[in-house]
């Protein structure tokens, strides 16, 4: 049941107020409708969250969870029976109907009567599919998942399922997010949306036009982070090395840049209370020298970078219309490594893009083969709806692609090892999760190893002085604790 006009009808007078609206009076509102048209008091009932994808969707999930806790409602596992179930979907993950379905049904199997809600960027893209899934309630796109409240209804499940979502274009204006007490680190949502057209990808069908929060508002989510014990943040985002396009869009108006990156980090450089800023995937040609250069003298912002390539073809790059060239990543990947040697750099990287050659993924491999990297996240290309590359000649066999995926998920594995080797007996800094796993608890040092420890409640979450030490048979490090060593 299709029934996106009823929440147009519902809320047509706000919805034209908010689009006449800019700035910080936009946000005032879309906060309003967030907080206070969420409908009665809902204490003793329970909700459960499951996110799939990017670290953007578990911030987002992260406010999502806040939102109902404020209301009343226990937080409950996934795993556990619950009222509500809320699926934060994402439009990258391969088989999304299929992972959707099982999710849900393993959902029901713990509470037949639950009431399921499947939101996010999968929702947007795909609302009637995911509408047909037997058991799911309500479907919610871009915007409507911050309103996910308003369309509870406890008192028995839709006999069909309901969706809400807009127009992608009217996905104008910026939610800010960030997660806390999930785990030692904090993702923050600093940018949405992107303005790019890569021919392979659906997200700025899924989440709209590039946006960014406040330079202000981003310092204060971070002392607010600060304030709750977290001691590492991860800026997030859809293209963050484009922040700075303000808060909300007007579509008939060219967008001003009042701010960027650079200026950003500079300022979350001077937050008291974090020990460490981690910058998620950023674009080759977004990171300039100067970011590169700040990291490196920085005491907060730590040695690793993400920064997709997606192939090592320059024909490939062009067709795929992502806005450099191999020799850009190269210079890239050499002026990190020169100023900051240890550094841990992540590679994504797609298999089988249409029209890829055996000669041209072979390229891509020993491109990748000679860079300083430290890991890739591979990714085998699949055919989305409504994007350019679906129409493109020369389609890769399926065959084909997961022979490549091995072949580069293989590098991979020896690249992460070499990376870890050179590694060894360096003395490193790491925060340890508050977790303890059969003795054992695991943490990440600055420049992104992982390594195990003995469980000690009072080395959790506070940054401690290890020397690196050998692997184990999970492909770990083993390390030995400064302070221990010495007592």
């Amino acid at each position: 049941m299709y029934n996106k006009t009823s929440v147009l009808k519902r809320g047509a007078k706000s919805f034209v107020a908010r689009k006449k609206l800019r700035g910080g009076l936009l946000l005032f509102l879309s906060l309003l409708e967030i907080h206070y048209l969420c409908g009665m008091s809902a204490e003793g009932k329970t909700v459960a969250f499951h996110t799939l994808g990017c670290k953007l969707n578990f911030s987002e999930t992260s406010t999502i969870a806040r939102l109902f806790q404020e209301k009343g409602y226990l937080k409950k596992d996934f795993s556990q029976p619950a009222d509500v179930y809320v699926i934060n979907t994402c439009s990258v993950t391969e088989n999304a109907d299929k992972e959707c379905k099982s999710i849900v049904k393993n959902a029901l199997a713990l509470n037949p009567d639950a009431f399921i809600a499947v939101v996010g960027c999968y929702a947007q893209l795909k609302p009637e599919q995911i509408s047909n899934i037997e058991g799911v309630d309500v479907v919610l796109g871009a915007t409507e998942k911050f309103r996910l409240l308003n369309y509870i209804n406890l008192s028995s499940k839709n006999e069909h399922a309901v969706i809400h979502n807009c127009e992608i274009s009217e996905a104008d204006f910026f939610v800010d997010s960030y997660s806390v007490g999930d785990r030692t680190r904090s993702f923050l949502k600093v940018q949405d949306g992107c303005d790019y057209s890569c021919t392979f990808c659906t997200i700025p069908l899924a989440r709209g036009k590039s946006r960014s929060d406040t330079i202000e508002n981003v310092i204060a989510n971070a002392n607010k982070i600060a304030q709750s014990g977290v001691k590492e943040i991860v800026l997030t985002g859809v293209n963050i090395g484009d922040f700075g396009y303000g808060r909300d869009i007007d579509g008939e108006e060219k967008k001003r840049k009042e701010y960027n990156f650079f200026d950003l980090i500079k300022e979350l450089d001077e937050v008291q209370g974090i020990e460490r800023f981690r910058i998620s995937s950023i674009e080759p040609n977004l990171l300039k020298d100067e970011i590169i250069k700040f990291v490196s003298a920085s005491e907060r912002f730590v040695p690793h970078f993400h920064i997709p390539l997606q192939s090592g073809s320059n024909r490939v790059l062009k067709v795929m219309k992502r806005r450099y060239q191999k020799e850009l990543y190269t210079e890239r990947i050499k002026t990190i490594k020169q100023l900051m040697p240890d550094c841990c750099i992540g590679v994504d990287v797609i298999v089988g893009f249409p029209g890829e050659t055996e000669a041209e993924f072979r390229e891509t491999y020993d491109f990748i083969n000679g860079l300083d990297v430290s890991y890739l996240h591979v990714f085998t290309y699949s055919e989305r709806d409504n994007t350019e590359a679906i129409s493109l000649a020369d389609p890769v066999p399926v065959a084909e692609r997961k022979k490549r995926n091995k072949m580069l998920r293989i590098l991979s594995a020896k690249k992460l090892r070499s990376f870890y080797e050179s590694q060894r007996a360096k003395e490193l800094t790491v925060i340890f999760e508050n977790e303890n796993k059969n003795g054992l608890m695991y943490g990440f040092t600055e420049n992104y190893v992982k390594v195990k420890y003995p469980y000690y409640k009072e080395l959790c979450n506070v940054p401690v002085n290890i020397i690196i030490g050998d692997f184990d048979e999970d492909g770990n490090m083993t390390c030995v604790v400064r302070e221990h060593l010495l007592a």
